[in-house]
């Protein structure tokens, strides 16, 4: 039988930090495009590509460079 490891959030924050010295970036870099994210759906009534009556406008979407 296969064993699941589950990780808490601040079990894989300190992962991240112990095995890599950007660890750090990567981490305020991901709660920040969370909070950003949040913020727009909030902003404009819904979520990416999600289509409501109430939506107050559109977003472009976005790619890694």
């Amino acid at each position: 039988m296969t064993k699941t490891e589950v990780k808490t959030a601040s079990a894989a924050v300190k992962d991240i930090l112990l095995s890599n010295p950007d660890g750090l970036h990567e981490v305020l870099r991901a709660v920040m495009q969370e909070v950003l994210e949040a913020e727009m759906d909030e902003a404009l009534g819904a979520s990416k590509s999600e289509r409501t009556p109430e939506r107050l406008g559109y977003r472009s979407g976005y790619y890694g460079r």
